[in-house]
């Protein structure tokens, strides 16, 4: 599959027109290892390093346009991983903070992000459980790793009123989920199964 594929086969199944064109601008090439970019548009999750991947871009569509941005909104992206998914919802947000356990693939992500000419993500090297507190709060929080058990409470705190958070919850089975604040309450929503690396709420030693 090429991009020109990829990408009619995302408005075949009805994906926002916007965020269709969020990936369209977005040179997934330059977020791949060199060796795999003849790969870069095929629908599917490619390995990146340090026992990480790069999610399939349908998948990065998906979980964009559950966000539902619409413009001007400040964003935290838990798992930078290559980057890639930073730099789709930079089309759509005012700014990303994306944060990563990784300095290499931190490292990685600043380059591929310089090079995509993409300026309105900072990117941060932490624990993505714990959100990054002095830019909160977020109206949209997008976890790309598999949360064992609740939404760690650090993320949820930071959530702003109104905001969303989409992550993948992991029980019995693996969903994608959609928590949506309205002051304290948190009203949920279920997307369907998924398969990620796990949330890990510690720095590598």
């Amino acid at each position: 599959m090429d991009r020109e594929e990829l990408l009619s086969a995302m408005r075949r199944r009805g994906l926002d027109d916007r965020v269709v064109e969020a990936v369209a601008r977005v040179p997934r090439e330059r977020f791949v290892p060199a060796t795999l970019r003849g790969r870069a548009w095929e629908d599917g999750a490619l390995p990146i390093g340090a026992g990480q991947t790069i999610s399939q871009p349908s998948l990065v569509a998906y979980m964009v346009a559950l966000l539902d941005l619409r413009g001007g909104e400040h964003v935290l992206d838990v798992g930078t991983g290559s980057g890639y998914h930073a730099a789709v919802l930079a089309q759509l947000a005012e700014h990303v903070w994306s944060i990563e356990r990784h300095p290499e693939l931190t490292e990685a992500a600043a380059v591929a992000l310089r090079d995509a000419g993409i300026d309105n993500v900072s990117l941060v090297v932490g624990d993505g459980s714990l959100g990054w507190p002095p830019e909160a709060p977020y109206d949209g929080i997008n976890v790309a790793a598999a949360v064992e058990g609740p939404v760690p409470q650090p993320l949820l705190d930071q959530l702003a009123d109104g905001g969303r958070l989409v992550a993948p919850l992991r029980d019995r089975d693996e969903r994608l989920v959609v928590l949506h604040r309205e002051g304290d309450r948190f009203e949920r929503s279920d997307h369907g199964s998924v398969r990620f690396v796990p949330l890990v709420r510690e720095l590598p030693s």
